[in-house]
């Protein structure tokens, strides 16, 4: 039984495990976004968001720590340079996995990308244009009809109290003829 077993071995040792997984860190912070499968993006996301969590506080330690797991000097200053001034803000949630239609042309296994959040332009843009678009207009059920039924209330309470209520019966008749 795997009661409690929460990671995804991969079919592989520990070693190689962790390897691969500190190799695709590593891939990620420089590129940005990688193209693998979904099982191996679930457990990178697992590996990868205490790091970039970690790179948030620029000390000593922390980029002692960040490098015992990654071992790459380059992915490490990347980290601690630009992707941590775009990160923060974040309080979480630095990565996304976006699944690809297609399987793999040789195994059919699952691909996805996985991307750091704050480094899609296309959707960073298209999410500005839609915050740009939903706030000029804001609509509701039966607004006219509230609007049409103030206008009317309005007019009468403007209206003076000094005129006689025979004179406002006498304009009536002379619209209805």
């Amino acid at each position: 039984m795997r009661h409690g077993k929460k990671d995804n071995h991969l079919g592989r040792t520990t070693a190689h495990r962790g390897a691969m997984l500190s190799n695709m860190a590593s891939s990620l912070i420089l590129h940005k976004r990688i193209t693998t499968t979904t099982a191996k993006a679930k457990e990178l996301r697992k590996y990868v968001e205490p790091l970039l969590t970690r790179s948030k506080e620029d000390t000593t330690h922390s980029r002692r720590m960040v490098f015992a797991e990654l071992q790459n000097k380059e992915s490490v200053k990347e980290l601690f340079g630009e992707v941590a001034g775009k990160i923060a803000n974040r309080p979480g949630g630095y990565t996304r996995i976006i699944k690809l239609s297609a399987g793999r042309a040789g195994d059919n296994a699952d691909m996805c990308i996985i991307e750091l959040v704050d480094y899609n332009e296309t959707l960073l843009e298209a999410k500005n244009a839609g915050a740009a678009k939903t706030t000029t207009r804001r609509s509701r059920r039966g607004g006219k009809k509230a609007e049409g039924a103030a206008a009317p209330a309005a007019t009468t309470e403007a209206a003076p109290a000094t005129e006689a209520p025979a004179a406002d019966a006498a304009s009536t008749e002379e619209a209805a003829s």
